[in-house]
């Protein structure tokens, strides 16, 4: 009796140290999977999932139009000045960088993702064209693993430039190691002061000028402006000097932008033709997966942005991104893009293209390339 009273204090002490191991085990387990899950967390989101703000928001006043759209009014209404619009570039900086956070991210102090990478100069920069389709490619470059960009315009080059370099090296987004910087801002390309400023920063920048006919490039601007501005004066008042003489007014902001040539005249004053890569905005459309195998190897990219990446959105009549990985709806550029242009009359149209006929072809010699707009 005395021996099997033994035994079964043995097999009991033996079953309570396996239970001991086990729930040890368990609890290991546990702290590890937590541990991992909260590493993963911390990690930053690949490109393909930063459409956070995705739409149209080429402006700093069209960003703070959709966050005011989709959450509480996070910029308080000013008066335009220069002052209030670095401070939205500031605030768009920041706002784009929380909201890429990580879910769970520390709310105080800085986010965990954050602590990864640096912030860097841009290495490209796509200075133009207005309504050429810059949008279109900036986002289509954004699917890229190794292409960060910053969201929204900054016009360091054309407006703040007086912030200084080291503001606008803090605008820009984490980079890691192999990664490329990049931001758009359209107007550099017309702007008179910015290819010696850019080139003050980095003369080895890689520049993107989108290009699109003029003509066509013209309507679309002034499109934009009227659904601003609905008592604007008709297209043909205001590309023409006299509608009798049918000069062309070329102090009309939509029609000086098309002056291509002129505007590349200035910049290869500062860099040399093979830091520029003209992308066609009307192949954009009907090809994008080829024009952006010739933006990826311009930047040095490994070709990962393909046909695979596109569908053909009829409604609004250029490709969009297929649904991302983790997104539940396919990505398209915001409701103003794609906008039905007004009637033009044809004579109107027909002496813009006869006066826009000698700068095309000057462009097309100077940058190698027939846009083929004539």
């Amino acid at each position: 009796m005395g021996c099997s009273g033994c035994r079964v204090r043995l097999n009991f002490g033996k079953a309570l140290s396996r239970v001991s191991v086990f729930l040890t085990m368990v609890l290991i387990f546990t702290y590890f999977f937590y541990c991992l899950t909260g590493f993963c967390d911390s990690v930053p989101r690949t490109l393909y999932s930063q459409g956070a703000l995705e739409g149209d928001y080429d402006t700093l006043d069209d960003r703070r139009r959709i966050l005011e759209e989709r959450g509480p009014r996070l910029f308080p209404p000013r008066n335009r000045t220069a002052s209030a619009d670095a401070q939205q570039v500031d605030a768009a900086g920041g706002l784009a960088q929380r909201m890429l956070e990580p879910e769970g991210a520390p709310s105080n102090g800085i986010p965990v993702s954050n602590t990864f990478g640096t912030k860097r100069f841009p290495q490209a920069i796509i200075i133009g064209v207005k309504k050429g389709g810059t949008r279109a490619l900036l986002e289509f470059l954004r699917i890229h693993p190794d292409v960060r960009a910053f969201g929204a315009e900054p016009h360091f080059f054309d407006r703040f430039y007086d912030k200084g370099l080291e503001w606008y090296r803090n605008l820009m987004p984490r980079t890691l190691d192999g990664q490329i910087t990049m931001e758009k801002t359209p107007s550099y390309f017309v702007t008179k002061e910015a290819p010696a400023r850019v080139c003050t920063m980095n003369c080895q920048t890689k520049l993107i000028v989108v290009v699109r006919d003029p003509v066509t490039r013209a309507v679309s601007d002034y499109t934009q402006t009227l659904s601003k501005n609905p008592g604007l004066p008709s297209f043909q008042s205001l590309a023409l000097k006299n509608s009798s003489t049918g000069l062309v007014d070329t102090t009309w902001s939509a029609v000086r932008i098309g002056l291509y040539a002129k505007h590349l005249e200035n910049w290869l004053q500062h860099f040399p033709l093979s830091h520029f890569l003209f992308v066609s905005g009307e192949r954009l459309v009907s090809d994008p997966a080829g024009e952006m195998g010739r933006v990826q190897d311009f930047l040095g990219l490994k070709r990962v942005v393909s046909d695979k990446h596109f569908y053909f959105n009829q409604t609004k009549g250029f490709p969009c991104l297929k649904k991302p990985e983790g997104s539940s709806r396919p990505r398209c550029l915001g409701k103003s893009k794609g906008r039905p242009h007004p009637q033009i009359p044809s004579e109107v149209l027909q002496r813009l293209r006869d006066f826009y006929r000698p700068f095309n072809h000057q462009f097309y010699q100077m940058s190698g390339q027939d846009f083929g707009w004539d």
